[in-house]
């Protein structure tokens, strides 16, 4: 298990070596990757041990918003958290604002929809009935700049349907740290 982990975080670090000029070709693309505890909002309890997921996502700037970047940067995102364990793995879409605290820290939140493979319907633990093939997914970070294009995060995400799918919401909940790539 720790070994597609440990192949993602080198993918992902040899991204931070990247020119000011492959920077410009992709048109102020951030990647982001990191390791994601799976479920950590069980029914018997809270908990870290499970880092069983892997989260990808990119973000996309608007410049139209550049003008209001004191307001924060409010970019479309796309990503997926792929389990390697068996469970609910997800894609999701929407849109995330980063508020800068300083020069260093930022905080962030993000609303989209998530499309998922999980049960819809009674699952057996560790499983989690899910109720809806599409749910709301939010997140939200608080990070650190390590330079100008590279950063380090702590995210938790949560997707679920708000009860617009009957009763079975038990939604899932995962929680990791992430390193974030700017282009």
């Amino acid at each position: 298990m720790l070994r597609p982990i440990s192949v993602a975080f080198l993918l992902l670090s040899t991204l931070a070596v990247a020119t000011p000029a492959s920077a410009q070709a992709l048109g102020g693309v951030e990647v982001r990757g990191g390791i994601f505890g799976h479920s950590v909002d069980g029914s018997d309890g809270f908990h870290l041990n499970r880092i069983e997921d892997v989260n990808f996502e990119a973000l996309f700037t608007m410049p139209q918003l550049d003008s209001f970047i004191w307001l924060g940067q409010v970019r479309p995102h796309v990503g997926a958290t792929v389990n390697l364990n068996g469970g609910e793995s997800m894609a999701y879409a929407g849109l995330s604002w980063t508020v800068p605290l300083g020069e260093t820290f930022f905080v962030e939140g993000a609303f989209g929809a998530a499309v998922h493979n999980g049960a819809l319907h009674d699952a057996v633990a560790p499983a989690r009935s899910l109720g809806c093939p599409v749910l709301f997914h939010e997140a939200v970070s608080v990070g650190a700049n390590l330079t100008t294009n590279a950063s380090i995060m702590v995210t938790a995400e949560h997707a679920s349907h708000a009860g617009l799918c009957g009763d079975d919401n038990r939604g899932l909940t995962n929680l990791g740290v992430r390193l974030g790539f700017k282009f």
